[in-house]
């Protein structure tokens, strides 16, 4: 059964009485083409008219849709030879973040990503794409190989946020994530970043420290989700759709505020209604994003790393007062 959203109830409503007319026309002896085509004509105009004009809020629902395309659906639409590795060498394997080694258009590459569960049982063996810091390290020690053998590193994003659990923070979570912050910044290989559903907190920042960092059109990416800033700001998780309008977590909002460099447009409704055109529409701008990337030396990646986060949050201050 299709998960309906809040705010596509006027589509789904009138899709049924298209369907309705259908099964009218097949089971009587009754001609209802023209009211058909009516309806679908206004089918078309109202998604038109959601979905060109989606709010924060719809757009957090939408990132969070349980059909939404995870990492391992994108690794095997984008990549060719993928091969997973394992465990941080240090405590274990977390399975809220999947990577490994593939090749991308012929170039041998390094794929890393949050990975949440397509049903129940799977949400609870990786965690929710929560990871734990031993998820963090395995990516670390994955970028770190990419490093020594020159190859690009490619980010996929998509968590509610660090695991915050007390076995999480006893291994040192805050340390693993400060940890890649640091490493990443440094790295002498393109990184490539994508946001693709939720991006919430260090725990996306902890992988999303690249060269460019991309936006899926209905993802979010936040210090703090609605929810949680809605439970400081009036005490009452419920006020997360007023939360989201005025955090700036969209990425039209972020684009203009320069904390991304690009948008990737959705298909209509969202990446859960095709999967492989939305994997095509992300494939234009990772080779697009590569081939510029590709072609600066190791200080040159260094510096236009630096250079993109020392910008993010400038302002000018004008101070009018006399004397």
């Amino acid at each position: 059964m299709a998960i309906e959203l809040e705010f596509e109830k006027p589509i789904i409503d009138l899709r049924k009485k298209i369907e309705e007319l259908r099964e009218l026309t097949k089971n009587a002896d009754v001609d209802l083409s023209q009211e058909i085509e009516k309806l679908e004509t206004r089918l078309m105009n109202l998604e038109n008219e959601i979905y060109i004009n989606l709010k924060p809020w719809d757009r957090v629902q939408i990132a969070r849709h349980a059909d939404r395309p995870t990492s391992l659906d994108y690794i095997n639409l984008l990549f060719e030879d993928f091969f997973e590795c394992h465990g941080d060498r240090l405590f274990g394997d977390d399975e809220a973040i999947i990577g490994g080694i593939a090749k991308y258009k012929g170039t041998p590459i390094t794929v890393i990503g949050h990975q949440r569960g397509k049903d129940t049982k799977e949400n609870i063996r990786r965690n929710f794409g929560m990871p734990h810091p031993e998820g963090y390290r395995k990516a670390l020690r994955l970028m770190k190989q990419a490093e020594k053998f020159n190859r690009p590193v490619i980010c996929f994003i998509d968590t509610k946020g660090a695991y915050p659990g007390k076995a999480a923070e006893e291994r040192g979570q805050s340390e693993a994530i400060a940890r890649n912050l640091f490493e990443m910044a440094g790295l002498t290989v393109p990184i490539i970043c994508v946001i693709i559903g939720e991006g919430a907190s260090g725990g996306a920042l902890a992988i999303g420290v690249g060269n460019h960092v991309y936006m899926l059109e209905n993802s979010w990416y936040s210090v703090i989700s609605p929810e949680g800033a809605a439970s400081i700001l009036w005490r009452d998780a419920a006020y997360a759709k007023q939360a989201a309008e005025s955090m700036k977590i969209t990425a039209k909002d972020l684009k203009e505020l320069e904390v991304i460099d690009g948008i990737i447009p959705e298909v209509k409704g969202g990446a859960h209604k095709d999967v492989t055109k939305q994997a095509e529409l992300i494939d234009a701008m990772l080779s697009e994003s590569l081939q510029q990337l590709q072609r600066l030396s190791k200080e040159e990646l260094i510096n236009h790393r630096y250079e993109k986060y020392e910008q993010i949050g400038n302002f000018s201050f004008f101070n009018n007062t006399n004397g």
